[in-house]
């Protein structure tokens, strides 16, 4: 009889355990309380993270460009990174934003699928969106591709959509949406040749984005 009395004198449901009140460690002052466990977790365990990617198409010439900085947490790493790159022989060419580990992987499925299917990126684009809705482990990727070929922008994420942009000028990253803006506007009121939107686009957005800078790598189809 003495237990049932015990629960009802403490005000919890039976069958419920009481956990007892934590004792401060030395280094807490009076009263302090602790974070739950998976915010304490998350501190101590930034991400690599910014960059601005930028591809231009204009008189049958392509371009894309991206910078050289790679940030973790409120640090500058890297300052000249290579974030694009050749693929298929020249014929592809493609850069990513995001988490850097989580970038190669979706980079190498990207290629498993241009292998499988040559010559043909919005097929190997869609593939690749494919198994991103099936596998979970690639639905947990945190990471853009923005790839292109003579004919094609397509920008591909790691949670499985592909989006194609309605014009000539597309942008990723934290510094993707000030190029976008000033590539638009050199696409509309300027004759500069692709290769020379991108590299003014992306100077631009290192004036503004904090995690992008000038160390800035630029790739050219159709030259």
């Amino acid at each position: 009889e003495g237990a049932p009395q015990a629960r009802l004198r403490s005000g919890a449901p039976e069958g419920v355990r009481h956990r007892r009140p934590r004792a401060p460690r030395d280094d807490e002052p009076a009263g302090a309380t602790r974070a739950p466990r998976k915010e304490r977790q998350g501190k101590g365990m930034e991400r690599f993270r910014g960059t601005t990617i930028l591809a231009v198409r204009r008189d049958g010439r392509v371009a894309l460009a991206g910078d050289g900085q790679v940030t973790f947490g409120d640090t500058v790493l890297k300052a000249s990174a290579q974030k694009v790159r050749r693929l298929k022989d020249g014929r592809i060419l493609a850069g990513f934003a995001g988490s850097v580990a989580d970038a190669f992987t979706l980079f190498e499925k990207f290629e498993e699928k241009l292998e499988r299917y040559p010559g043909n990126l919005p097929r190997a684009c869609v593939e690749l969106a494919k198994d991103s809705r099936t596998d979970r482990f690639l639905r947990r990727l945190e990471a853009l591709l923005l790839v292109a070929d003579r004919e094609h922008l397509f920008v591909i994420s790691g949670d499985g959509n592909v989006i194609e942009p309605d014009d000539d000028a597309v942008g990723i990253g934290s510094g993707g949406g000030y190029a976008l803006a000033a590539a638009r506007a050199l696409l509309a009121h300027s004759q500069l040749a692709a290769p020379d939107i991108v590299r003014r686009s992306l100077e631009i957005a290192a004036d503004i984005c904090i995690y992008t800078n000038r160390e800035i790598t630029v790739l050219e189809l159709g030259a």
